[in-house]
């Protein structure tokens, strides 16, 4: 008996690489030609990397010069955190706080913790409600308290987890009153709802390839010239000697391709996602008794969440037994927990939002993108009845 054909719901974890960008990428392979050299060949790829440059700097609403290419998110967050905290701190040594939310990627909270045990960084992780959005407030007392010793504020465009969308411009609001530079993990949210770096007044702002069509490991910091940042390595200078290393020339190509044809399709985009979101949510919620949606709840689904993410708790179930089950018959989708050697732990995220550890484990992640359709969620609706049921047997 063959296996089932997946039906991909895990969109946020990584997404199809768009064909636009697989022909970007493909047309460069075998090119030769380091874009560093002085020769014809370097110079071929000089063009390709700047004009991809230009391309993303369109698309996102930023300075070709302030886009500095990376290995993907997580380096690009490191540099961020790390590196405008330590040029912040050397300016000033007063600038040892640094403050950001509960719910942010570990991309963001482990160059914390490192900055913490390392640097004698004082981190401090601002509250969030029970939709995951931050404490503005809390974020002006934290501020108001000592304005000169905040070296930077972190907080995420819009949560991996559960979906909700930070409000950034409040946040910058806050912050630029005191001078202070603010970072945003954008890299669930360029391509999938309208990002504007200029317009969002952000000083620095993560995104990646793969979660938005384009490859894996290619990425960027977009960062405002203006704002020192201290590089990770030291090599030969590439990216305003901020990101040494010789540049992936047909992988920024692929990610230039992919960022402008997702920024473009946007809004179309969102809408078809978005009633397919809806449509599976109300569809679970009204099979599976007990179901609910974690996060901003579809009526305000629109404004504060992402258009592909669906967040259900199923009570009475352990998360990583329901995907297995779900896997078995062909659904691919996500834990709302992380695994650690083995062990499941409970999601730092639904923690944060107030939930106990038996509700940070009950969850599950169905995150849609551009190659979803009405029969994924019918597929889901299908499966997801006699899984919940032999997931709650097995822990009675």
């Amino acid at each position: 008996m063959s296996a089932p054909t997946p039906v991909y719901l895990d969109h946020a974890a990584t997404t199809p690489m768009l064909p636009v960008a697989v022909e970007a990428m493909t047309t460069h392979l075998a090119d030769v030609g380091n874009a560093s050299s002085l020769h014809a060949s370097g110079r071929r790829a000089r063009r390709v990397v700047e004009e991809s440059r230009e391309t993303i700097a369109r698309a996102i609403g930023c300075r070709p010069g302030e886009v500095v290419f990376t290995s993907g998110g997580t380096e690009a967050d490191n540099l961020a955190v790390k590196g405008v905290y330590w040029s912040r701190r050397d300016a000033d040594p007063r600038r040892t706080r640094v403050l950001s939310t509960a719910v942010e990627h570990h991309a963001v909270l482990d160059p914390l913790d490192w900055l913490a045990e390392h640097e004698g960084a004082e981190v401090e992780l601002l509250p969030v409600d029970e939709r995951g959005r931050v404490s503005v407030d809390a974020l002006r007392e934290s501020i108001e308290r000592d304005p000169d010793s905040v070296a930077l504020v972190t907080v995420m465009w819009a949560n991996n987890e559960v979906g909700t969308l930070q409000p950034i411009t409040e946040v910058v609001q806050v912050a630029a009153a005191h001078g202070i530079p603010v970072h945003t993990d954008a890299v669930q949210a360029v391509g999938t709802v309208p990002v504007d770096f200029a317009g969002s007044g952000v000083d620095a702002l993560t995104l990646t390839g793969h979660k938005l069509g384009g490859p894996y490991g290619v990425g960027a910091l977009v960062v405002r010239r203006e704002l020192s940042v201290t590089p990770l390595g030291h090599g030969g200078g590439q990216e305003r000697d901020v990101r040494s290393g010789t540049l992936d020339t047909p992988g920024i190509a692929a990610f230039a391709a992919a960022v402008e044809a997702a920024v473009k399709a946007q809004p179309e985009y969102a809408d078809r996602v978005q009633a397919l979101r809806d449509d599976l949510v109300r569809r679970v919620v009204e099979a599976v008794p007990g179901a609910h949606l974690h996060g901003p709840q579809l009526e305000r689904a629109a404004t504060d969440r992402l258009p592909g993410n669906a967040h259900l708790g199923f009570p009475g179930c352990e998360g990583d037994s329901l995907l297995m089950l779900l896997d078995a018959r062909g659904i691919e989708c996500s834990t709302g927990s992380a695994c650690s050697a083995g062990v499941p732990q409970p999601s730092h995220v639904l923690l944060a939002m107030g939930c106990d550890e038996e509700q940070a484990r009950h969850s599950l992640r169905f995150s849609l993108g551009h190659t979803s359709t009405p029969a994924d969620v019918d597929a889901v609706v299908d499966a997801i009845v006699p899984a919940v049921e032999r997931a709650r047997a097995a822990t009675r």
